[in-house]
């Protein structure tokens, strides 16, 4: 089952509903390897009012990535630019290279009424928890730390010397995510299918409270 992990926090409490009439910002984080872009994808395809966030990202292209639908790519002049006009809800470095929200379509999506899902990091959701404290956010486990150093060698995109950066990176992020209380839920993934059903489910329970105090009001 995709359950909570023994080390981490309770979550079973929700922090607060979201505001009548707005909608859910769905923070996903998680470390390298453990699944957090297939589980938010997932997502968006689950629930019809989800809109997939796109972020801004200094890193150079690919040719397999697209602009628009996998990063929106900038200079990094321009990605100062943004940072400094403040409009971006987060940014951080991640490998030498800047990532951030962009601020006017999320709380443009949100005052529309839909669930709008970030993928970012936890540094990433702790600045959005100090902008918008009503964020729902979800963090994705691997059932070990063995089981994630194997899968980051399973994807054979990396040499070892990089692999391991980024294991000692997850670990350490793992730990922040914890100790921050940015985060409303922890999720395991063991099954990747049962991580996307638990997620999803809270989601959608998070919903049905806030549509029932919107009710209420």
């Amino acid at each position: 089952m995709g359950t909570h992990a023994h080390d981490i926090p309770d979550t079973s409490a929700t922090r607060s509903d979201n505001p009548p009439g707005r909608g859910l910002l769905l923070v996903i984080s998680g470390p390298s390897g453990v699944g957090k872009t297939t589980i938010a994808h997932a997502v968006e395809r689950s629930i019809p009012a989800a809109r997939f966030s796109v972020s801004y990202t200094t890193r150079p292209r690919t040719n397999a990535d697209r602009e628009g639908v996998d990063y929106h790519f900038v200079s990094i002049e321009r990605f100062k630019e943004m940072q400094q006009a403040g409009d971006l809800l987060e940014s951080a470095q991640v490998f030498g290279n800047w990532y951030g929200t962009g601020k006017a379509w999320v709380l443009e999506e949100m005052a529309a009424g839909a669930v709008v899902i970030l993928e970012i990091d936890v540094e990433g959701g702790k600045q959005i928890r100090k902008h918008i404290p009503e964020m729902y956010g979800v963090f994705i486990m691997p059932p070990t730390e063995e089981e994630l150093l194997r899968r980051l060698r399973a994807r054979d995109r990396e040499d070892e010397s990089t692999i391991q950066k980024r294991f000692a990176e997850a670990k350490r992020e793992m730990a922040e995510a914890i100790s921050c209380n940015s985060y409303d839920a922890f999720i395991v993934n063991r099954e990747l299918n049962i991580a996307i059903r638990d997620v999803v489910g809270l989601v959608q329970g998070r919903l049905n409270l806030a549509a029932v105090s919107e009710k209420n009001t």
